[in-house]
């Protein structure tokens, strides 16, 4: 069995910045990538960010050079670091850890930016 937990949303004004960690715990034998995706109102759920074990990253357009993604592969978490922060970032953030075919989900954590 395995867990995955989020912590770190907020209410934050527009230009601020948040900080999401996310921790996987249990039966974790080796985990491939850890990532964060996001559903806003109405909107399907998206990529934000990834980083694989090997340290490899990709983001979503929308975030580059604001947000950052970082892990702590001896305490099996991920981290996003959200910089200048903007209305449109509002929404549900997830966190996602891929345990080579087996990927697992959090719960959701949420992130609104007020104008």
């Amino acid at each position: 069995q395995v867990q995955v937990v989020e912590s770190g949303g907020g209410l934050v004004q527009a230009g601020g910045s948040l900080r999401l960690s996310c921790t996987a715990s249990g039966n974790i034998v080796s985990i491939k990538a850890m990532g964060w995706y996001r559903r806003a109102p109405g909107k399907q759920r998206e990529l934000v960010a990834v980083i694989t074990s090997g340290g490899m990253t990709n983001y979503a357009d929308s975030v580059k050079g604001r947000f950052s993604i970082s892990t702590d592969n001896a305490k099996n978490t991920v981290y996003l670091q959200m910089n200048s922060l903007k209305p449109d970032d509002t929404a549900v953030y997830y966190c996602n850890a891929d345990f080579w075919g087996n990927v697992y989900w959090g719960q959701g954590t949420q992130v609104t930016v007020s104008s």
